[in-house]
């Protein structure tokens, strides 16, 4: 029995680890840290680029990806700039919902004091 695995994918989501680490917590880090928007963040690189897999099976490694990118480099920087796109698009379409989610979830004794002011 061979097992299927999506290269791609786990490569776009070690990526996207290290560009988030790079925007501020809030709202950024935050926000992706919402498995929704997450996912939803995976699946917008990935609709861009050209996925390569390999089936694992007993005995052979067989490369499914018939064109594998020729600079490494350039598919990275490539990939880097997608995942910055959409960051800023899910930020921008989904502002209100993260707002409303974020703002759900701070602690009521976290917050500042209305009593002085």
């Amino acid at each position: 029995m061979a097992t299927v695995i999506n290269l791609t994918q786990e490569s776009v989501i070690a990526e996207i680890e290290s560009v988030l680490d790079t925007y501020s917590y809030y709202p950024y880090q935050q926000a992706f840290a919402i498995p929704e928007l997450r996912q939803e963040l995976i699946a917008y690189v990935l609709n861009r680029i050209p996925c390569f897999y390999e089936s694992m099976g007993t005995d052979k490694i067989c490369n499914w990806s018939n064109k594998l990118p020729r600079n490494p480099l350039e598919h990275q920087v490539h990939i880097q700039n997608l995942i910055h796109q959409g960051i800023q698009t899910i930020i921008q379409d989904k502002s209100e919902w993260i707002s409303r989610h974020l703002c759900a979830t701070v602690e009521p004794g976290c917050e500042p004091s209305h009593w002085f002011g």
